[in-house]
């Protein structure tokens, strides 16, 4: 099982999530030089946002967790940062791929989205009804693709 996963000026590594998420996530920062002590999320293809702190919470089960139960594979994610919102701010969600609004502007917009900040756009797609909350991992809420980013390039 492999994914692949995007950050810095178009860079991406193709990972094996057959591992400990502390493991994943450590050659993660590693490789994208992501500072210590920042919280990283993976945004897939079709908008699905995966936490990668799951299981690394005090108290979690002493198991250690896996990261392949949480991704698909043979799909391209994106890497994020997460920030928590202060005072009852939302949490925001910024990407670790330069450009993503060039990459994949239906992935940007998700971003922005999940952030609870406006569109950009011309309004690429209308939510409907209150937005209470969101899941950051398990199955997606949406079966739409929102878009694919671009295929590898030589």
């Amino acid at each position: 099982m492999f994914i692949t996963v995007m950050f810095g000026a178009g860079c991406r590594e193709l990972v094996n999530p057959w591992c400990s998420l502390v493991t994943l996530t450590a050659h993660l920062r590693q490789r994208a030089q992501v500072p210590p002590g920042t919280t990283i999320a993976l945004l897939a293809e079709d908008g699905h946002l995966v936490s990668l702190v799951e299981g690394l919470e005090e108290g979690a089960s002493p198991a250690p967790s896996m990261g392949s139960p949480l991704l698909q594979e043979r799909v391209t994610y994106v890497l994020v940062q997460t920030i928590k919102g202060e005072g009852g701010a939302p949490t925001r969600y910024e990407s670790l791929l330069e450009k993503l609004d060039d990459w994949c502007p239906e992935l940007a917009e998700e971003l922005r989205w999940l952030s609870g900040l406006p569109a950009m756009g011309d309004g690429w797609r209308r939510r409907m009804g209150t937005r209470h909350g969101h899941q950051e991992q398990g199955p997606p809420s949406r079966p739409r693709r929102v878009g694919s980013l671009p295929p590898r390039t030589r």
